[in-house]
């Protein structure tokens, strides 16, 4: 065999073998960090009902459209949504990638490029938001009690996953949308295997003290702690 063949073919070899290797690892890691639970005993006593919700793939963090921590319409304009439709109890936050959230509205429309930027961190980050005018628990939307303080803190965690003009406003990404009661913003951040949109709701829920993983990049990972 040909020394350049032979070397090729061994080069070719170790780069399979790790990646093989890291594809095993990083399943393994997703496994085991999903079910390592944080916060396990949060703060009974609330008042303020936020809710967990999945589509099956993406999960998003629900919360009240205004009480006495937070008034989002200030920030989320009803006028930025097809429908304008102000009558509406709860808005819902989920971070992911860009090019995900705007060039893929089907799985059907996924391009290989799209995923590798977003897989390998290549990619920006996007905002979608989403006004409900009502919750209804099942197997993929979880209502959660929580207390103000800990609302405060995930109202913080939420606002500052924003970009900003140099007025403080969101920048809010025109002609966008699924329906008629969504929009997207720009979001900082960038996704990849080790933070997705999974991962972003997951410290959110971290950062309002509530039940969480201590590591996940799926959605299950953060439902199982509910069930």
């Amino acid at each position: 065999m040909n020394v350049k063949l032979k070397k090729g073919l061994k080069i070719t070899g170790r780069v399979l073998l790790g990646i093989v290797a890291f594809i095993i690892i990083y399943f393994i890691g997703v496994f085991g960090l999903s079910r390592i639970m944080v916060n396990s005993e949060p703060e009974e006593g609330g008042d303020v009902a936020i809710y967990i919700n999945s589509n099956g793939v993406h999960t998003d963090i629900v919360v009240p459209i205004k009480n006495n921590v937070k008034d989002w319409t200030k920030d989320i304009l009803y006028t930025q949504t097809t429908s304008k439709d102000s009558i509406a109890k709860y808005i819902a936050f989920g971070w992911g990638d860009k090019g995900f959230y705007l060039d893929t509205p089907q799985w059907s429309d996924l391009k290989a490029s799209t995923a590798f930027k977003a897989a390998f961190y290549l990619g920006t980050s996007a905002m979608h938001t989403r006004f409900y005018k009502d919750m209804k628990e099942d197997d993929e939307c979880v209502k959660i009690i929580i207390t103000q303080k800990n609302y405060q803190d995930l109202v913080a965690y939420i606002t500052d996953s924003f970009q900003y003009d140099n007025g403080k406003k969101v920048l809010w990404i025109q002609n966008h949308s699924y329906g008629r009661y969504d929009a997207f913003y720009e979001a900082k951040g960038k996704y990849s295997l080790f933070y997705t949109c999974n991962t972003w709701a997951n410290c959110a829920l971290k950062a309002a003290h509530q039940k969480a993983a201590l590591w996940t990049p799926y959605d299950k990972g953060i439902f199982l702690h509910y069930r």
